[in-house]
């Protein structure tokens, strides 16, 4: 990994090119250094136009600042550490000075904020979450302890790539020993366990001696669940207490790339061989905001645990208002929409990103909040926030507070609900296309597709605002009595993303997908 660190010093981005400018997406700015789109002027552009935004915002209480453990995370700290330190902005950092997840940061912006008396803080985190080793990320947590909006994000990156155009050079920098003097030891780690009680029974996990096994994946959930283990005395093995920048020990993920996603299978492959040691074992990617759940009947798909998660909290939350909604993204499956409609709960759907449910969890008419990409967070036991950014830790806790509460294993929660509610068949296909094709997307309108039938059954709605907030879906939803598809074009390769689910088995899903994708090619084959 050193030639992708030399990279991040050595290589200068070209500012008018849009693949090397500065670009969040819907987890802030990611890219690497080696192709010019994660490197050292990134750092110190974004990081200035944060403490910009935090001028005209009015916010002037510290800045929590994580990192994770992909090689670029401690050079990007570092550099962002200098220009936060040189600008009079009071940083804190964990104790050590070493890892920190990202549900923690939320934790620690929202305990700070919680008095209301106290200057506001906010957070950054240097991740690019699951992805490869030799990628680098950042993104920005607004004083609501979750993924700043895009009105936020759109500031932060024009401005950024303001400074880019303009030089550098002019930022001020505090040198890295003097900004290490400066900052401020905060104990993430310690206040997030000590806390954990106020959101899952932890008591009834402790009593029920169940055999437990994580793996951090190389990641910052390490010295998480160390801790973890040792406060409640739980019987959980760390079976992974290795940390690498080139993560050597990872299995390639299905298209041979190594990558640390706790929801995929091939990535999962270490802990899936362990599985019948353990009565659960528990995965998280590297700034620990996902979660993989593995039972003896191996990887939960992350819908389904969805599913399984919410409908225990539901009934397992007492002091939770019966008037506070469940979130959910309109591509998580619709056996979601039946459990809450079951439970008398009003259902919140959003496009994708876990930043449409910030506002609901933070000011408390939120329960729950879940996308389909195993990221999830819910409130405490009396219906307070406790972290607004996906928290990987807290629901592979929830696995086993559910498995000791109710004595099943969470793959056997979720047969139950297929037997109530019906079994749902869901699959993900890429499809390529060009650019005007991409584009075509925007212009999509319900009128535009004209479809009344979908896999022989009436088309109900077809969607392109999600229903929960009306925010537009940056694609199409399609829904019919028995299925429904999405589809929405890639931020970031030349191909679009049709989601699909079927209640009526594996072959009507496939009819279902082939005729979104006819569909689809016909519309925006015109359209480009």
């Amino acid at each position: 990994m050193q030639a992708v660190i030399e990279a991040f010093d050595d290589v200068q981005p070209a500012p008018a090119n849009p693949r090397q400018a500065v670009s969040f997406g819907t987890s802030g700015h990611r890219g690497r250094a080696q192709d010019g789109s994660f490197n050292r002027n990134h750092i110190l552009a974004i990081t200035q136009a944060v403490v910009d935004y935090r001028g005209e915002a009015g916010i002037h209480g510290p800045l929590f600042l994580g990192r994770d453990s992909h090689a670029l995370s401690r050079p990007a700290w570092e550099c962002a550490l200098q220009v936060l330190s040189a600008r009079g902005v009071e940083v804190r950092i964990e104790r050590d000075g070493e890892l920190t997840a990202t549900p923690l940061v939320s934790r620690a912006i929202l305990g700070h904020n919680a008095s209301g008396s106290a200057p506001l803080a906010d957070g950054l985190i240097i991740t690019p979450s699951h992805n490869p080793p030799e990628d680098g990320g950042i993104k920005y947590n607004p004083p609501h302890g979750g993924p700043a909006e895009a009105e936020i994000t759109g500031w932060i990156e024009r401005r950024a790539n303001h400074y880019l155009a303009e030089g550098v050079d002019a930022i001020p920098l505090l040198s890295l020993e003097e900004a290490l003097k400066q900052a401020r030891r905060h104990e993430f780690v310690g206040e997030y366990v000590a806390a954990l009680g106020e959101v899952v029974d932890m008591k009834a996990i402790a009593s029920a001696g169940l055999h437990l096994a994580a793996d951090p994946m190389g990641g910052t959930a390490l010295p998480v669940w160390q801790a973890i283990a040792r406060e409640y005395r739980l019987d959980l093995k760390v079976v992974n207490p290795d940390i690498d920048e080139s993560f050597s020990f990872m299995p390639p993920d299905h298209d041979g790339r190594i990558r640390m996603d706790c929801s995929s299978p091939a990535a999962m492959a270490n802990l899936l061989s362990m599985k019948d040691d353990f009565v659960l074992a528990f995965g998280n990617d590297p700034d620990a905001d996902r979660h993989g759940i593995v039972d003896a009947a191996g990887l939960m798909n992350p819908n389904h645990f969805l599913a399984v998660a919410i409908d225990y909290l539901i009934t397992h939350r007492p002091g939770w208002s019966s008037s506070m909604k469940v979130g959910k993204t309109l591509v998580s499956s619709s056996i979601i929409d039946r459990v809450v409609a079951d439970r008398g709960r009003e259902l919140y759907e959003v496009p994708v990103g876990f930043k449409w449910f910030v506002p609901g969890l933070h000011e408390g008419w939120l329960a729950f909040g879940g996308e389909e990409s195993a990221g999830a967070s819910f409130v405490t036991f009396d219906g307070r926030p406790w972290s607004t950014d996906k928290d990987g830790v807290l629901l592979c806790l929830l696995a086993a507070e559910i498995m000791a509460v109710t004595g099943q294993s969470p793959s056997r929660y979720y047969r139950e609900l297929t037997e109530r509610h019906g079994e749902p068949h869901y699959r993900r296909v890429d499809t390529p296309c060009t650019p005007e094709q991409q584009q075509g997307f925007k212009s999509l309108s319900p009128d535009d597709l004209g479809i009344e039938r979908l896999a022989g059954d009436p088309v109900l709605q077809v969607l392109t605002t999600a229903p929960g907030n009306q925010a537009p879906i940056g694609g199409v939803k399609v829904e019919t009595t028995n299925g429904w598809f999405a589809a929405r074009p890639s931020g970031t390769e030349p191909l679009y993303k049709i989601y699909a689910e079927s209640f009526r088995g594996p072959d009507h899903l496939e009819r279902l997908i082939d005729e979104a994708q006819a569909m689809l090619n016909e519309r925006l084959g015109a359209a480009g």
